[in-house]
């Protein structure tokens, strides 16, 4: 995918503000995410037959949403998903190797992975043609013993599968909780549950629509394998440097306008990709080094990329594929759901934006000049091509309510027009590229997913998916605040090494019920998990987002990691307190929504001033015991005045916002007497 800017005409920067510039700059981007993201390339015949089953699956998702009756009628539910499965996870097997150091490495166990992927094929095929004998039957219960059979098989290749694409955490959990109904009967309470053999087990896992295929695959083939299309079809015709140049030229002149080119860009991308790790890698290949130089740290410049494009998919209208699943748990509109979202989501980014000029205004850091920026009217008219597509896909979603076929459109017209265009348009060889690149974040998602329903498939089976919610409650004491502090750890702790679409699944399964019964408004519970599912991105020791970005910053991730725990403050505390009072998801009176929402931006601005230690119109926060104190005021007055009054908060919005304006007011005057002599700008 290019990056950067486009013809000299629309305003290029200085060679010295180009990844590229120099002998120790970072190695291409295609190079460098092959060795990230440890996939194999494939040639020849393996090439073809990958993006042929690509091809297939995709085929298969549009003839059942399109209802094109490409068989002569629309596949039972649980035949499709097997073959969609069937046309998806074995390629994991073609393109991620069993070891990252094996990524360049053929013979053996490329031959092996050939094996393993043919295998997992045929068991699925298999379980595809029996389909109507699995529900007529109910193998759930009662499976023959070649279901037996190979379900053990393709519950070893999924776990395998996952192993090679989520990690070894997620893959040592997976495999723990789905053999828990061995063992459930044994287990002392709360945990115990109804008992299963280890051959019934496996075969629940694998036939049951509870489980690997339930509810987690069923948002795959509905909802969420179109965002993914359209996501890297997205890329691959220019989009990424669209989005670059847009935010370049919109605030590449601010104070650190760098790094605020790092949080707009990344929002753009990321509400559509709704992948944090490859909007890191997409858009931190331009702004991480453009940070660097320019004034910032190099920990500072991959902690505002990983935190921008980690906020990003919490970003309306799009929220990458999660808002679509959430719209069918709740049974409401998507676009009640961004709408929804939209405040905490501009909170996230605003505290982001005011820490990021504090710091630039602490150290003298300024923009960039207009005339190493792109032309904003050059480039939005090069860019109508995404403009007029991401509309498309905007009206298709709100106003006509096309969730599950409004990117396939938006695709079939972005591919159309691109290819009448000649300035981004694909060859054969891109074409295929694209077809590979689709074909890997397709197969890497399935098998998260498949594994992420072993879980809810063993609270299933087990009967503990219906009394955990009552336990929960129970170990709360009645009280909204604990639960919501036990689902926050909850949250975190499921959100390391997954997806943000499968962490937000199980949780909505799990752990949405019990805050619900405790009288939480429902959609703020599950904006609540959302956040918190992806808390585990910023937040080390596992911080993934950090981690993709630490090769672009060439610095330490964990480094990276304590950086994004204070730029990302704010996406700790919003969620508590919409869930604590709607208000501030413009659930309320208007005067009290309008009000909350106005003193939480007020609010943010002054917790970002106290983190950075710098604040607008006083100047520095640093320095002096006055200086600590005047940062503390301003820190707990930042608080007061975001956190939403009334409700589940035993005080009113208005003692709250008194208390903070008192206490930020204070800080204010103790700060202007003290650095009286000091550039305040």
């Amino acid at each position: 995918m290019s990056q950067g800017f486009g013809a000299p005409g629309a305003g290029q920067p200085p060679r010295e503000l180009r990844p590229d510039s120099n002998s120790t700059a970072a190695p291409p981007p295609e190079e460098r995410m092959v060795e990230e993201l440890a996939y194999r390339r494939l040639s020849g015949i393996l090439r073809v037959v990958f993006v042929l089953l690509t091809l297939g699956g995709i085929g298969l998702v549009l003839n059942q949403q399109f209802n094109l009756h490409l068989f002569g009628y629309t596949l039972v539910e649980n035949r499709y998903l097997f073959l969609l499965a069937a046309a998806t996870l074995p390629l994991v097997f073609l393109a991620y190797p069993w070891h990252p150091q094996a990524v360049r490495r053929g013979g053996i166990a490329l031959g092996i992975d050939i094996l393993l992927c043919l295998v997992c094929a045929g068991a699925l095929l298999w379980f595809a043609l029996k389909a109507e004998l699995i529900l007529g039957e109910g193998w759930e219960f009662s499976a023959p013993a070649m279901a037996k059979i190979l379900g053990a098989v393709l519950w070893l290749l999924i776990l395998e599968a996952l192993r090679r694409t989520g990690g070894t955490a997620i893959f040592i959990i997976v495999t723990i909780v789905s053999l828990y109904p061995v063992l459930a009967d044994r287990l002392p309470s709360p945990l115990n549950g109804i008992g299963q053999s280890l051959e019934d087990t496996l075969a629940y896992h694998i036939v049951s629509a509870e489980s690997a295929f339930g509810i987690p695959m069923r948002a795959f083939g509905e909802i969420v394998i179109g965002f993914i299309v359209f996501g890297v079809a997205l890329n691959h015709t220019g989009g990424g440097k669209f989005f670059n140049d847009v935010a370049f030229a919109l605030v590449g002149r601010w104070r650190g306008g760098a790094a605020q080119v790092g949080v707009i860009s990344s929002a753009l991308q990321g509400s559509i990709s709704g992948s944090v790790i490859s909007n890191v890698i997409s858009s931190g290949v331009v702004t991480i080094p453009a940070m660097k130089r320019t004034g910032f740290r190099a920990d500072y410049a991959g902690g505002v990329e990983a935190v921008a494009s980690t906020g990003a998919v919490l970003m309306p209208p799009v929220m990458g594929s999660t808002a679509f699943v959430m719209a069918s748990f709740l049974g409401i509109s998507y676009g009640e759901i961004a709408l929804a979202a939209a405040v905490p989501a501009l909170l996230f980014y605003f505290g982001l934006a005011m820490q990021i000029d504090a710091y630039s205004a602490k150290l003298g850091l300024r923009g960039l000049k207009a005339e190493e920026l792109p032309s904003l009217w050059q480039t939005l008219k090069d860019g109508w091509l995404y403009i007029a597509v991401f509309a498309v896909l905007v009206w298709l979603m709100i106003s006509e309510q096309q969730e599950a076929m409004a990117p396939f459109i938006a695709t079939g017209m972005l591919l159309v027009i691109n290819q009448i265009l000649p300035k981004h348009r694909l060859t054969w060889q891109s074409l295929l590229e694209l077809g590979m690149a689709t074909g890997r974040a397709l197969a890497e998602l399935v098998a998260i997913l498949a594994g992420v329903g072993f879980i809810i498939g063993a609270f299933s089976v087990t009967g503990l998916a219906g009394t955990l919610a009552n336990d929960l409650v129970y170990l709360a004491g009645d009280k909204p605040i604990v639960l919501l502090l036990m689902g926050a750890i909850t949250s975190f702790i499921f959100g390391m090494g997954m997806t943000v679409t499968a962490c937000y699944i199980f949780l909505a399964i799990v752990l949405a019920p019990p805050l619900v019964k405790a009288g939480l408004d429902p959609l703020a519970v599950h904006l609540f998990i959302m956040y918190w599912g992806m808390i585990s991105f910023i937040t080390p020791p596992v911080a993934l987002a950090t981690f993709a970005a630490a090769p672009l910053a060439r610095t330490s991730p964990f480094k990276i990691g304590f950086q994004a725990i204070r730029l990302g403050a704010v996406i700790y505390i919003v969620p508590f307190f919409f869930a604590l009072n709607p208000a501030l998801i413009l659930k309320g009176e208007p005067a009290e929504v309008i009000s909350v929402i106005v003193t939480a931006f007020v609010g943010v601005g002054l917790i970002a001033a106290s983190i950075q230690g710098w604040l607008i119109g006083a100047g520095r926060l640093s320095g002096t015991p006055l200086h600590l104190l005047a940062r503390i005021m301003l820190a707990v007055g930042g608080i007061a005045l975001a956190a939403p009054g009334g409700n589940l908060i035993p005080v009113s919005n208005t003692t709250l916002a008194v208390i903070g304006g008192g206490l930020a007011l204070g800080a204010f005057l103790l700060l202007k007497l003290t650095n009286r002599d000091t550039l305040t700008v």
